[in-house]
């Protein structure tokens, strides 16, 4: 039995791969349609809309660099897609940035990372309350921010700055969870630790997890489809009287 409605889709940045990818096809499996944003790699969303449809469920997919795009055009495009009314919003899209030290980044490297991370995201969380609120004819519905356990552990000697723009989606998980409660829109977070996907090697550092996989008590990396089930329960009735969370999804880490 599905979950979803089938004539509701949810928006999922940076679809094509990794988190978002599982994330759109365990959305389809729950019964929901489909908006997906990739950067470049057409034929990765491609390949995602197939497994959506497979589902018998519908799929747009639409190239947008979240450094540059237009946030507000990018949520006009889905509501001419066709695909329902908006029930949901996973904010995945992020870069991590080079592996560097406090002492050796630079501001281009941080304009660039916050506003991929923040800026974007935080937009992206503004149009899709506009449209969900139900004190502005919506009928409410769920945001999923994806952090990171770095938000928590400070990335200190790696990716000090990518955890300091988790550590700023938590804080706007948490304030937008309050903010948006009474118009019945919960918002939460999920935060990955080592998990198996391709940000790692994009980093510079495709040894990464199997270096780091000790310190996890579970011992072993984790999957995209488990972040993915997590957040798609964030998403759906079942996680009714959860909002404000920020699940930790690291095997203990």
């Amino acid at each position: 039995m599905t979950s979803g409605d089938q004539d509701a889709y949810v928006v999922v940045t940076g679809g094509s791969r990794g988190i978002g990818a599982a994330t759109a096809r365990v959305a389809a499996q729950a019964g929901y349609n489909l908006a997906l944003t990739y950067k470049s790699n057409q034929s990765a969303a491609d390949a995602v809309i197939q497994a959506v449809e497979e589902e018998g469920r519908r799929a747009v997919a639409q190239p947008f660099d979240m450094a540059t795009g237009n946030v507000e055009e990018l949520f006009q495009t889905f509501d001419a897609a066709g695909l329902g009314r908006l029930h949901g919003l996973v904010n995945n899209a992020g870069i991590t940035g080079p592996i560097k030290c406090l002492t050796e980044i630079d501001q281009a490297m941080l304009d660039d990372l916050f506003r991929i991370n923040i800026t974007s995201l935080m937009l992206c969380m503004k149009e899709a309350a506009l449209r969900m609120s139900t004190a502005r004819g919506g009928a409410g519905g769920a945001i999923v921010n994806v952090s990171s356990r770095a938000g928590q552990l400070g990335g200190a000697g790696e990716w000090i700055h990518y955890a300091a723009s988790k550590g700023a989606v938590d804080t706007l998980t948490e304030g937008a969870a309050k903010e948006l409660g009474g118009e019945g829109i919960r918002v939460n977070a999920v935060s990955p630790g080592l998990i198996e996907t391709e940000i790692h090697a994009a980093a510079g550092a495709p040894e990464r997890l199997e270096k780091m996989v000790g310190g996890v008590p579970l011992g072993r990396a984790g999957a995209a489809e488990e972040v993915a089930e997590a957040i798609v329960w964030l998403l759906s009735g079942k996680s009714s009287y959860v909002s404000g969370a920020n699940i930790a999804i690291s095997g203990g880490r």
